[in-house]
């Protein structure tokens, strides 16, 4: 990837819309868009200016050597228009240009961002167009034509990186921003991209760095008598950056459920209330409900957000032995989709005697996360539960009461979801927390550069060992920020992004 290109792509979604834009950076950014646009005013760094896309008929567009990109020799624009006896753009558009010259295109609003104060750090021309794919795939020709080069995915954001605009977790951050499909998600991958992440990972690395610098000061300077840290001091600092790394690492439970959303399923036997209860928690009719059992043979599911995570619900076939060939597929993928889920609700019908299918139910979730949900409450009386023998099975494991009918419980069942989600680790949102698996393997490999460190030193180890396993606990911090990532590693993360971000 070549930094000295000038590149281009549509930076708006695919498809029609009211605006479009369309992005142009690198060197000679200006010198491509000028001979393309009409403007009121000359452009200016920081400010958007009005004016046409237009049709440009014979027009010499400025361009830079080769030699010139090589050896970085290369003129300012007005110079290089100079010597080819040719008015600077903004002369030629501020008086503008004859009809006879141009053909006028589309209305469109360019800003034009100077280096280095850009999100790449090179000159950047934005031209918001007509969402027409026709007008935006035409600019793009029209900067082909003129010496841009496409830009691959996740360029932009790369060359932000690779000048020191952003780092990793930033860059990361992007792509999250962009992928969110909540509001929540939306003000974490913001939070990471402001650098909540790297301003929490600093001090632990700082204390790190510490450390290695006095061991290390401690061999080179040994015959200047520079004292070295006991093994308990050694311990001890060791443990100061252990004790918040653990903690970093832990918040990945919490950080993958906010990235990924989770899998919720609903099971339970026949005619329980399943399809009722999942139409409350989706808030629309999206199952079919009869009173009729067996009327859910296939897998029904609905993404929603609770508190902002992405919660997707999977409506079950009820589980009984099957009448028919349609109804033992059904309930087989039941059992997979209670396999697969990160949350099981395990609905009964309070208003029953209790039936030994339940107790196949427990069997079935007794190692998952799950909640029993007494469902019909409405037809108790006195609202109390129909099924004690069942709840002392249960054990301590979560049971609530609710009706899919009146609504009753089912605000409080959405407040479980949340708990078992882990929705009081919100506070952490402020500090950044860790929501990339990448990110938490790193953790989990400088926790065991540690590991490998503390039982270097209860073995009386020489600090010239030490200090190696101290570099191995450091490494992983400095990959999770981009300080030693591998090109193979950023090929990896930017490929993922979209053309033109």
């Amino acid at each position: 990837m070549n930094l000295d290109d000038t590149i281009v792509a549509i930076a708006t979604p695919a498809g029609r819309g009211g605006i479009g834009v369309v992005r142009l950076a690198g060197p000679q950014a200006v010198a491509i868009a000028h001979p393309m646009l009409r403007l009121k005013q000359e452009l200016e760094p920081g400010r958007v200016a009005f004016g046409e896309l237009v049709e440009p008929n014979d027009v010499e567009v400025p361009t830079v050597s080769a030699k010139e990109r090589t050896t970085g020799m290369g003129q300012p624009i007005e110079a290089r228009l100079s010597e080819r006896k040719m008015p600077p753009p903004a002369l030629r558009n501020r008086h503008g240009m004859s009809n006879a010259s141009v053909n006028r295109i589309d209305e469109v609003v360019v800003t034009y961002f100077a280096r280095p104060h850009s999100y790449t750090t090179d000159d950047i021309i934005e031209i918001s167009a007509h969402g027409s794919p026709v007008v935006l795939r035409h600019i793009v020709e029209l900067c082909v034509a003129a010496g841009a080069r496409l830009a691959e995915p996740g360029e932009f954001t790369m060359r932000a990186f690779l000048n020191g605009r952003i780092d990793l977790t930033q860059a990361e951050a992007v792509r999250d921003l962009i992928d969110a499909q909540t509001l929540f998600q939306a003000k974490v991958a913001a939070q990471q991209l402001e650098g909540a992440l790297s301003k929490r990972l600093q001090p632990i690395k700082q204390k790190l760095v510490e450390l290695i610098a006095v061991l290390e000061a401690g061999i080179d300077f040994a015959e200047d008598d520079v004292s070295v840290l006991a093994d308990t001091r050694i311990l001890e600092q060791i443990a100061a950056v252990r004790i918040p790394l653990e903690q970093l690492g832990a918040s990945f439970a919490y950080g993958k459920i906010v990235h990924e959303g989770l899998t919720l399923a609903i099971v339970g036997r026949p005619n329980v209330g399943k399809s009722s209860l999942f139409n409350r928690l989706v808030e629309r009719d999206r199952a079919i409900v009869t009173a009729t059992p067996g009327t859910t043979r296939d897998l029904v599911s609905e993404t929603v957000a609770i508190e902002g995570i992405p919660v997707k619900l999977v409506d079950t076939a009820g589980i009984r032995g099957a009448l028919d060939e349609a109804e033992s597929i059904g309930i087989r993928k039941s059992k997979e989709a209670l396999a697969d889920a990160d949350l099981v609700l395990v609905v009964i019908d309070a208003s029953q005697e209790e039936p030994a299918r339940d107790d196949e139910l427990l069997g079935l979730v007794k190692n998952s996360a799950a909640i029993l949900v007494e469902n019909k409450s409405d037809l108790i009386e006195g609202k109390i539960p129909a099924s004690p023998k069942l709840r002392e099975k249960w054990g301590t494991q979560v049971v609530i009461s609710t009706s899919a009918l009146t609504g009753e419980g089912i605000r409080e069942l959405r407040q479980l979801i949340l708990q078992h989600i882990g929705g009081g680790a919100r506070a952490e949102v402020e500090s950044g927390f860790l929501t990339n698996i990448r990110h938490q393997g790193l953790v989990q490999e400088s926790l065991t550069g540690l590991d490998a460190a503390e039982r270097a030193v209860t073995a009386k180890v020489p600090h010239e060992m030490l200090l190696l396993d101290l570099y191995n606990a450091l490494r992983p911090l400095d990959a999770i920020t981009g300080a030693t990532t591998t090109d193979d590693i950023l090929n990896l993360i930017f490929s993922t992004f979209c053309i033109g971000k």
